[in-house]
C-alpha cells in the first residue's frame, strides 16, 4: 500500500528556509493596495455625507420651529421655568452669599424700619454685650435658678432629678 501524504496549502508556513534572514512569505500587495484605495473611497463618502447632513440641519434650524407652529410665540418675551430653577453657576452664588453675610456682619442697618430694630457690626456688638453684663452663663442669684426636686418620669430611662444631699 502506498503511503499517500497529504498536502496543505499552509505547509509552506511550517519551516523557515535555511539561510532566511526574513520571513518568507511575504504579504501580497495587491489585495493591500486595493483595501486601502477602498478605505480611502468610504472615509470620503462618509465625510461628504456628514457635511450634507450637518448643512441640512444647520438649514433647517435657522428658522424656529416653534415661529412655524406658532407665529405669535415669537413676540412674547422669554419666560424662565416656574420655581425651583436650577443653580446656572453656585459656586457664584455661594460667595455673593457669604460676601452680603460677611457685609451686614460689619456694617449698620435696618432690619425692621417700622418696629426700629437695627443691626450693627459685630464687634461693636460684642463690645456691648461685655459693657452691659449681659453675657451670664448662669443667672446671678442661685434662688432664680428652677428647682430640681421633681420625681423621675416615665420617660427618664433612670435618670434621677433628685437634689443631691449635703
Amino acid at each position: 500500500m502506498a503511503e499517500h501524504a497529504h498536502h496543505s496549502p499552509d505547509d509552506q508556513y511550517l519551516e523557515t528556509p535555511p539561510g532566511a534572514g526574513y520571513e518568507h512569505t511575504d504579504a501580497a500587495i495587491g489585495p493591500l493596495v486595493h483595501f486601502a484605495f477602498w478605505l480611502v473611497i468610504s472615509a470620503i463618502i462618509v465625510h461628504v455625507g456628514l457635511g450634507f447632513g450637518y448643512w441640512f440641519m444647520i438649514r433647517s434650524s435657522e428658522t424656529p420651529r416653534a415661529a412655524q407652529q406658532f407665529p405669535l410665540a415669537t413676540e412674547q418675551a422669554y419666560r424662565l421655568p416656574p420655581a425651583p430653577q436650577l443653580q446656572q453657576i453656585p459656586g457664584k452664588e455661594m460667595y455673593e452669599f457669604r460676601t452680603q453675610q460677611e457685609a451686614d456682619l460689619h456694617s449698620y442697618g435696618w432690619v425692621d424700619k417700622n418696629t426700629g430694630t437695627v443691626h450693627i457690626p459685630i464687634d461693636d456688638a460684642m463690645k456691648l454685650m461685655l459693657q452691659r453684663g449681659t453675657l451670664a452663663s448662669r443667672p446671678a442669684d442661685a434662688s432664680r435658678a428652677a428647682p430640681v426636686d421633681e420625681f423621675p418620669s416615665d420617660s427618664s430611662s433612670g435618670r434621677v432629678l433628685e437634689k443631691r444631699r449635703q
